[in-house]
């Protein structure tokens, strides 16, 4: 007999997901996905090498190019991962004060997820799963799912 997979119960309705295997959809998505992720940037004042690893690993040249034009159809990978950071920027900008939710990131933090290192140290070292629990500790700290 067959093991069927469970599935996990995240709140979300799958049949409204975008999908990103889809080469029109990523066209679609790209532009927005790119502006929010420079403003994120920006707003979280990283070096262009972290932000190259949260993408998961740009080159120079094409993160450069991309910074300069903002213009680039992004891969599956590329747009879960900006849209991990835009959940994780838009957490905490519920949970805390302006100046608090912009420096957070780069902030020595006594969770023992973190080690009392940045959050960010996990985020650019672990990639797309660091990116998930602190997406997660983020909502159970708001009292999301």
């Amino acid at each position: 007999m067959a093991a069927t997979p469970v599935v996990p119960d995240l709140g979300l309705d799958l049949r409204k997901l975008p999908d990103l295997t889809d080469a029109a959809t990523r066209k679609r998505l790209s532009p927005a996905a790119i502006e929010a992720f420079f403003r994120i940037v920006e707003n979280w004042d990283l070096k262009n090498e972290d932000a190259m690893a949260l993408l998961g690993g740009f080159s120079h040249g094409r993160y450069y190019g991309l910074k300069k034009t903002h213009k680039s159809v992004l891969t599956q990978d590329e747009l879960t991962r900006i849209s991990l950071l835009i959940g994780i920027f838009k957490s905490l900008n519920i949970l805390f004060n302006r100046k608090l939710a912009s420096q957070w990131i780069s902030r020595p933090n006594s969770n023992p997820v973190f080690s009392n290192a940045p959050p960010l140290v996990l985020l650019v070292q672990s990639g797309m799963p660091g990116m998930l629990v602190v997406r997660r500790l983020l909502d159970s700290r708001r009292g999301g799912r």
